[in-house]
């Protein structure tokens, strides 16, 4: 690949080994990610070794499933203490079991303590704690972690029925990381109309990957739960796997009702994300998304807070 191929190459390896960078609207300053196995991720995605490394065991399922395994042992708890201090996690925000936590992935999936969140008013919330990237319509050509990248829906949809249903709509990608709280919850009240499993790889979802390939994002195994809502019509929630997640659980079935901010599943160990679909015409997402997506960065926010 010479001329206009060499310089797009040059361009993409520059802006994969940039920081990452997010708006964080409660210090309202742009702050740098602390990129959990920082060190790892550069090695196997930027790297002609890692990336050998990484088509022959890290996108594989056995691998995640084995450190999956592995967090659930119980010498993984002294990891807990270290992780918390290490990344400065405000832990009044969460519930600590009796006799506390079993092992790493107990922890991981901690679940909320009482009014740590509220649930803000309106039709649509943030489904998760987490760095948002928002999409105000779906198809627009418009910066995705690197440019040059789109944002197919044949892709993220391939196999299912539901590719007309979002197409032009609005979408929000929650990207959470290691770090961040883990369950995830209903952005809007309805029925839960369809569960889908779609298979695929699990690559990382950091933009550290995301930037030498969108597609990681689309094609990594995820759910499609469909909710339809009487205020914001038919809904796609899909949550992503990634490198090191040993599992996605859901914690509703299809014919349950939700209420906007029901946690609705979690991650185990490993940062992944968690992509929002509306139809056409139903939400216009709130200024900081659009804003911080056009500035070339995801927004910080938590579950709950408002997406209009």
């Amino acid at each position: 690949m010479g001329g206009d191929g060499d310089a797009f190459i040059d361009t993409l390896m520059k802006k994969s080994a940039e920081p990452i960078r997010f708006w964080n609207p409660y210090t309202a300053k742009v702050e740098e990610e602390d990129v959990y196995g920082e060190r790892f991720l550069r090695f196997a995605y930027e790297t002609s070794l890692g990336r050998v490394f990484l088509g022959a065991l890290v996108k594989r399922a056995f691998f995640s499933k084995w450190y999956g395994w592995k967090m659930d042992q119980p010498g993984s708890v002294d990891k807990v203490e270290p992780f918390i201090r290490d990344y400065g996690i405000e832990m009044s925000d969460y519930t600590v079991p009796e006799g506390g936590f079993r092992h790493f992935n107990d922890f991981f999936y901690r679940k909320l303590s009482e009014g740590s969140r509220p649930i803000a008013e309106g039709d649509a919330v943030c489904p998760a704690d987490g760095r948002h990237l928002g999409i105000p319509e779906i198809g627009r050509e418009s910066w995705l972690y690197a440019k040059g990248f789109q944002f197919r829906l044949e892709t993220l949809l391939a196999g299912t029925d539901f590719l007309n249903t979002w197409r032009s709509g609005a979408g929000l990608i929650s990207r959470l990381c290691p770090v961040d709280y883990h369950r995830f919850h209903a952005p809007v009240s309805g029925r839960v109309s369809a569960i889908i499993d779609l298979e695929g790889p699990l690559f990382s979802v950091s933009p550290i990957a995301l930037r030498r390939n969108i597609d990681y994002l689309l094609t990594n195994k995820r759910k499609l739960v469909v909710i339809e809502s009487p205020q914001m019509g038919r809904v796609g929630f899909i949550p992503v796997g990634a490198t090191c997640v040993g599992s996605i659980v859901l914690s509703e079935e299809v014919g349950c009702e939700v209420e906007k901010g029901q946690e609705l599943g979690y991650f185990r160990f490993g940062g992944s994300c968690v992509i929002t679909l509306f139809e056409k015409g139903q939400i216009r997402l709130g200024g900081k998304f659009v804003e911080a997506q056009e500035c070339e960065m995801e927004v910080y926010e938590r579950m709950g807070r408002s997406l209009v």
